[in-house]
């Protein structure tokens, strides 16, 4: 296990690459002995800083759940993180590019809670009881470590690659949909990129959501009421930069657009 003062150090580092779009090189590279709980512990220390500095924490998120995404990335299990107010979107709204350092697109299903999902032991049925609606979303990943070169440490550690996400408008209850079912189709600049199912997010979203409640539970880290919860990408990683302009649509749960300037 690291240090306090070398958990710190790498949470600091990061932070500062998140605020002047820097990249660093891999955590796994200079610390072969970091570990999963080391990674939670800086994600802790930047989101610590985040909040100093004035930002809201909101929601949190799984990534790393389709085997698409694990075969691009090289990470072969789910990562998690945080999401804060600054991080989110409003739909319609252009993302300056600038903001980011590395981006890539994915779309996923954005679930709002209306009841505390407190780890562990919980399950698909309660996710679903704790649900308050369902929404399209696009996740803009970014990575503050070099070249996305990342083992599941070095995601961990820096947030889960977060970048920013919008939600879509739609709102739908989710209880009796089929969600493992439902189809996502993407395009990019008006021209089809990637389709994707809801089974591809571990089998389903709803197990994508309790395992987050379970695995940042065991930290004693719960979700909570009024929070949003990314549930994971159903499709590809798409890079993008400014010009670009991408659409997602869910069958029976609408759609949104997002544009990059």
């Amino acid at each position: 296990m690291l240090r306090h003062g070398t958990v710190d150090g790498y949470g600091d580092e990061l932070f500062r690459n998140l605020r002047e779009r820097t990249t660093s090189d891999p955590l796994t590279a200079r610390e072969p002995g970091i570990s999963v709980d080391d990674a939670y512990h800086i994600s802790r220390r930047i989101l610590a800083r985040r909040e100093a500095d004035g930002e809201v924490l909101v929601g949190k998120k799984i990534g790393v759940t389709s085997p698409a995404v694990q075969n691009m990335l090289g990470v072969h299990q789910p990562d998690f993180g945080y999401l804060t107010d600054r991080m989110r979107l409003s739909p319609g709204e252009a993302l300056p590019t600038s903001r980011l350092i590395q981006p890539r697109a994915e779309g996923e299903l954005a679930f709002a809670l209306a009841k505390d999902l407190p780890g562990s032991g919980v399950t698909e049925a309660d996710v679903l009881a704790a649900t308050d609606w369902v929404a399209p979303c696009f996740e803009i990943v970014d990575s503050r470590i070099r070249d996305w070169k990342i083992a599941i440490e070095d995601t961990v550690a820096d947030n889960a690659s977060s970048g920013v996400f919008v939600v879509g408008e739609s709102r739908t209850d989710p209880r009796g949909l089929d969600l493992p079912r439902l189809q996502m189709r993407v395009t990019k600049n008006g021209a089809p990129l990637s389709e994707g199912r809801g089974a591809a997010a571990l089998g389903n979203p709803l197990t994508c959501v309790a395992w987050l409640a379970n695995t940042l539970g065991a930290f004693g880290i719960p979700l909570l009421a009024g929070e949003v919860i990314l549930s994971g990408s159903w499709v590809p990683l798409e890079p993008v930069g400014a010009g670009d302009r991408l659409t997602l649509e869910i069958g029976g749960l609408g759609g949104l657009e997002i544009v990059f300037a």
